[in-house]
């Protein structure tokens, strides 16, 4: 689902992280839409039908790319500025790689290349002792905290009897173990479009991945590691997140 978040000029793409949805932008939408005409999207398995049931594989990079490209085409409106969260990042610079026509620039908030070997069967077994639904509002920032809580707010299906999951565990556990079975050095190796790489300092990715792709880009590169904050960057520092990226955007040529 593509949704047109309103404002002029350059097109703004977003993409969010695993088991998000477009509405976790919705603090961010205010001010983007100051630099552009802000567009989202909401990656397969994480359907607006409440389920995500409608969606089946396969839960592959190449498969969100496409998505992804199909939604730039959409807009038909020129290359975009593409900011992604996490997984949504990831699928960014390998939209800039796959397809360099349709974007011009990208935001990479706390992701990083190689996974290579690493499971996500623990928190699988986590997420499978949720309460689900979960109860309210209240009960959700109670487990995940003020940060994630505010993300699952925004992704969550609130119906009478509670808070419902927007897509399938199973689904979201196979996107997770696509990425400890290879690596996307190559893709990263393919962008050649200005890039603000942001990482948090209690950062999800691998110690050092981040700064070897700022070492190692073949376009301009600007890498910030964000003092404090968690992997939900832009709920965690969300005045320096907005300060970096419009700092960004007015530096575009």
């Amino acid at each position: 689902m593509l949704h047109d978040y309103g404002g002029d000029g350059t097109p703004i793409l977003l993409l969010h992280g695993l088991m998000g949805r477009s509405g976790t932008w919705r603090r961010c939408v205010p001010w983007l839409r100051e630099h552009g005409h802000v567009w989202a999207l909401d990656a397969a398995g994480h359907g607006s039908d409440g389920t995500g049931s409608s969606d089946t594989g396969p839960w592959t990079t190449e498969r969100f790319v496409a998505d992804a490209a199909a939604a730039v085409r959409q807009i038909d409106a020129g290359p975009v500025v593409a900011i992604g969260h996490s997984m949504g990042a990831l699928h960014a610079w390998c939209l800039a790689a796959e397809h360099p026509e349709l974007v011009r620039a990208l935001v990479v908030e706390d992701m990083a290349p190689d996974f290579l070997g690493r499971t996500a069967v623990g928190w699988l077994a986590q997420f499978e002792n949720w309460p689900l639904p979960f109860a309210d509002a209240t009960q959700v920032i109670d487990i995940f905290g003020p940060a994630a809580g505010r993300y699952f707010l925004d992704s969550f299906d609130e119906r009478s009897d509670g808070w419902h999951l927007h897509g399938s565990l199973e689904n979201w556990f196979a996107i997770a173990e696509h990425w400890g079975t290879r690596t996307h050095w190559a893709q990263w190796q393919a962008v050649h479009v200005p890039v603000l790489l942001l990482e948090a300092e209690n950062s999800i990715t691998p110690p050092g991945q981040m700064a070897e792709m700022a070492a190692t880009a073949n376009a301009e590169c600007t890498h910030l590691v964000v003092r404090g904050a968690g992997h939900l960057l832009h709920e965690d520092a969300p005045g320096i997140y907005q300060r970096s990226v419009e700092a960004f955007l007015a530096g575009l040529p």
